[in-house]
This record gives structure tokens, C-alpha cells and sequence, in this order.
């Protein structure tokens, strides 16, 4: 479903990412592992196009879309969850929701009732605004809101981060769900070493832009793993 080769990033004279390979296939969770600052978020910018790739291809589907603006790769069904959530905070949580139908035909934009099953939370909030939820709260809002433009590839970067121990585990639990319909890649970026292994069907360890360690999770030893990722 996503296929990364060659994949390059600067930030100005900067060279952030290194020829990062990964691929991502549906009904898998492909977890992105590795130290503040070694380039995971900038990958999943480079990947939706919130910071266009210097050099590489990026393929969605057999399609490359590395020249595409972000928009136009959300409509072609890349879902993003950004680090920070950036819900909107005096818009419902409704409204937050109908903001996802700008990636849909007119005939599709209606809510999904299997999101309100997914976070049940969100129904009985949908009247208030985003900004009065909890830190965990928004977090469910900003996933079920890519959700609501029905994507092929999901990217979650540090959905666990900041967030109450029962919220990560209803968050596994939806990404565990996703994953056994067998239709979505996820690619999840994610610093809590435990959560990312449990849900890990591939694995990449990030290492200065560069993949240190990368294979399917039966192929990769947990604890060589764990020092690759380790500071």
C-alpha cells in the first residue's frame, strides 16, 4: 500500500533524512521506533507532504504522489495524525469531525456511526467544543477525524505521548481493530517501547535519519531492538 524508497529531507542547508526505505502494507501496523530528533516525525512529514521530500519516491497504492501537494495526498487516502493532535479547540467535537469530509466526494460526507463505536467517548461529547477535552479525549478526536476521510494508510505520530494509561489502552485496542479489517496500513511513530512492540507487525529503528534496524517482527530480536532505540 505505501512504499517509501530513496526517501531524502532537508531543512534549509540541513540534511535530515538519509535514503529511508519502508513499506507498509494493509491489515499491518508498521512501527517507526527510535530518540527524539532522529527523523521519525520528518518522516511522516515527508510522507503526507506537511514538508515535501528533497529526493526519493513515494508510492501509495503503485502511484507515486511524491510531487503531490498535501491536500491532494489526503484525498488520494493518506490519513495523518500529527504529534500535538492540532484539533481545532472552538469547533465541536462534530465539527472537528466534518472537517475530515473536505477529502470526500459530496455523496460520502456523513460521520460513520463505527466511529462513535470505535470512541464511544466522542458521542457524548459531540456538542462540546475540542478544546474543553482532556489530553486523551483530543487524542481520540484527532484519530476518529482522519478516520472520517476513510483512508488507506493511517500515520500516528506519538499517539501515547502525554496521555492516561487507560486512553493508551483504548487506543490499542482501535488500532488493533483497524488492523484486522485488513483494508488500512498504519504506520505508527511511537516512543513507548512496550506499545509499539505489543502492536508491531514490521519495525523500523531510526538512528540520525538513517534506518539502524528494520524487519518483520519474528525477524527482529526485542532486545537488540530495544538498543537500537535506547539513548
Amino acid at each position: 500500500m505505501l512504499d517509501c524508497r530513496n526517501v531524502t529531507l532537508h531543512y534549509g542547508s540541513s540534511q535530515i533524512l538519509h535514503g529511508i526505505d519502508l513499506i507498509a502494507e494493509p491489515g499491518q501496523v508498521t512501527c517507526l521506533m527510535g530518540c527524539n530528533g532522529v527523523g521519525k516525525t520528518s518522516l511522516l512529514k515527508a510522507i503526507s507532504g506537511a514538508h515535501p521530500a528533497s529526493g526519493g519516491s513515494i508510492e501509495l497504492g503503485g502511484a507515486d504522489i511524491s510531487r503531490m501537494p498535501s491536500h491532494a495526498r489526503a484525498k488520494a487516502g493518506l490519513g495523518y495524525v500529527p504529534q500535538g493532535r492540532e484539533i481545532f479547540p472552538l469547533l465541536t467535537v462534530r465539527q472537528n469531525l466534518e472537517t475530515g469530509f473536505a477529502c470526500l466526494p459530496r455523496g460520502e460526507r456523513a460521520v460513520p456511526e463505527e466511529i462513535f463505536e470505535l470512541f464511544p467517548v466522542l458521542r457524548k461529547m459531540e456538542g462540546r467544543r475540542g478544546g474543553d477535552l482532556s489530553g486523551g479525549q483530543q487524542q481520540q478526536l484527532a484519530i476518529a477525524r482522519a478516520l472520517v476521510t476513510r483512508p488507506k494508510v493511517l500515520l500516528l505520530d506519538e499517539p501515547t505521548e502525554g496521555i492516561q494509561p487507560n486512553i493508551i489502552q483504548e487506543i490499542g485496542r482501535v488500532i488493533g481493530i483497524l488492523r484486522e479489517r485488513g483494508t488500512m496500513a498504519i504506520v505508527l511513530v511511537e516512543q513507548f517501547f512496550d506499545f509499539a512492540w505489543d502492536l508491531a507487525d514490521r519495525v523500523y529503528a531510526l538512528d540520525r535519519g538513517s534506518v539502524s534496524l528494520a524487519g518483520r517482527r519474528g525477524e527482529v530480536d526485542r532486545a537488540e531492538l530495544l538498543r537500537h532505540v535506547s539513548v
